[in-house]
């Protein structure tokens, strides 16, 4: 399947190198990618869909990195690769996601062929380095409700939808807190009307 190249921000000839060397993959919503701990074999970038990137704490609670789009690819799988260490992170399908899987062994050669590829890894670590600023400052003076309800929003935004698919489980997950939190949260904004809670489901307002 061809890349569409209106999701990217690369020459068409770097495009049509990607995809001879990377081969691809869809996944189904949950699939993971990659997981803390394994070796980086591969670089993921995603053509269609979403991923999320999250890192767990030894009390196995989980933080909501950020989400990868279109055109967009894993910053932490470059560096791990480039580095040769293991994954800190774990990459999760947000919905039916299409990917193109560059292997670590064509990285470098990308690079001394075509120098924007190394513009491309630096324009994503810019990115990520700013959205991973915005967690630590929400996570530093932002409260949990705050939080809950930007994410609610951002997860929105990506679906297109202001109905969310998801478990109050899996949003502790992401935003590091505990299921009985989230419950209270969603409760009390849903009393004040900001959204209306049905069975794995939250519709914003």
């Amino acid at each position: 399947m061809e890349i569409r190249k209106e999701a990217f921000e690369i020459s068409a000839p770097l495009l049509l190198k990607l995809q001879e060397y990377g081969f691809e993959k869809t996944l189904e919503e949950g699939d993971i990618i990659l997981r803390e701990e394994e070796n980086i074999r591969s670089i993921p970038i995603v053509l269609e869909g979403s991923l999320k990137v999250l890192q767990a704490e030894e009390d196995g609670r989980e933080m909501l990195l950020y989400y990868i789009r279109p055109g967009e690819s894993c910053i932490m799988s470059f560096l791990g690769a480039m580095h040769h260490e293991v994954s800190k992170v774990r990459a999760v399908a947000e919905e039916k996601t299409r990917i193109l899987f560059v292997p670590i062994t064509k990285i470098s050669p990308l690079i001394q062929e075509f120098p924007q590829w190394l513009d491309y890894i630096f324009r994503l670590y810019h990115k990520r380095f700013e959205e991973l600023l915005e967690v630590v400052n929400a996570v530093t003076f932002k409260k949990t409700d705050e939080r809950l309800l930007n994410l609610l929003h951002k997860k929105a935004k990506f679906s297109n939808s202001k109905t969310i698919h998801i478990t109050h489980e899996q949003l502790a997950h992401e935003l590091g807190t505990v299921r009985v939190v989230v419950s209270r949260l969603l409760k009390h904004l849903e009393d004040e009307g900001r959204l209306a809670l049905g069975r794995n489901k939250i519709e914003l307002v």
